[in-house]
């Protein structure tokens, strides 16, 4: 079934939405531009990009067990850090998809869990929660073969050998 002329519209528009959404989080917390992150406390400025979330702004039933723990350490900031470049990369480019919308809509699980439970939220839905949709509408409509680089991507050896790469 092809996607509606609308669908062929929208879908890259929100892949695009949402990869800015991804790198803007990264670009944030590596140089501390002063949104989400202070100026000065950024990762390249020996600054954690998982601490104050974590350690701090963690609650719910896995913060004290989980997250206060693990939060600011080297190998939790650099996956975290990686998982926001490589998603939104792989959403900006069309390439990889099915690895990057179930890796972004992993971390997006996680980050909800983290701040568990939503004050004045009876279902306990977020933007988190919104994004794991968006991700799967996105990894599920083949999104990026629409506008993106994927349709060449997919015809690659290399995705032909091992498909779960597309």
């Amino acid at each position: 079934m092809q996607p509606s002329r609308g669908l062929k519209i929208v879908l890259p528009i929100l892949r695009i939405a949402l990869a800015i959404e991804f790198l803007w989080a990264f670009f944030d917390k590596l140089f501390g531009l002063g949104f989400a992150t202070e100026v000065g406390k950024g990762w390249v400025f020996s600054g954690s990009p998982t601490y104050g979330f974590l350690v701090k702004g963690s609650t719910g039933p896995f913060a004290v067990g989980i997250y206060q723990k693990i939060g600011g350490s080297g190998i939790i900031d650099w996956l975290f850090m990686l998982a926001l470049l490589c998603v939104g990369v792989a959403l900006a480019l069309g390439v990889g998809m099915r690895i990057g919308t179930i890796a972004g809509s992993v971390l997006m699980f996680l980050m909800w869990t983290a701040s568990l439970p939503k004050p004045n939220n009876l279902f306990q839905i977020d933007d988190h929660v919104i994004n794991i949709l968006v991700l799967m509408v996105l990894l599920f409509a083949h999104a990026g073969q629409i506008a993106g680089l994927g349709k060449k991507w997919v015809n690659t050896g290399l995705v032909k050998r091992h498909p779960w790469l597309e």
